[in-house]
């Protein structure tokens, strides 16, 4: 997988996650997630009171393949803040592209958008 080329390269902060981000070339989707996107996933399932008493044990048999990639691409290093961040990640879905699906059509085709 390449990256554009820039003169900033993702650097790690001291908490493991990347300071910056790169996108593919091809795809461009990011190769990795931002601190702030971290930090802002985790304040919202903080906030929704999903992050409380850390007294729950997790365990399966998962391809090392798939947590690598993982751990790539979010730049996330530790296996409990991948987890955590994926499974924030899946709690607070706001199930978007069924939303819009649903409204699609839904807006008078002469209401004057102003442009």
């Amino acid at each position: 997988m390449r990256k554009q080329s820039s003169s900033k390269k993702p650097t790690t902060g001291d908490d493991g996650l990347l300071t910056k981000a790169g996108r593919h070339v091809k795809t461009g989707k990011f190769v990795a997630i931002s601190k702030a996107r971290f930090n802002a996933v985790m304040r919202a399932a903080e906030h929704s009171g999903l992050l409380g008493e850390k007294s729950k044990r997790i365990g399966g048999r998962i391809s090392p393949a798939l947590i690598e990639q993982a751990k790539k691409h979010t730049g996330i290093e530790t296996d409990t803040d991948l987890i955590e961040f994926a499974l924030a990640n899946v709690a607070l879905d706001d199930d978007f592209g069924s939303t819009f699906r649903k409204t699609r059509r839904t807006v008078d085709p002469d209401l004057k958008l102003g442009f």
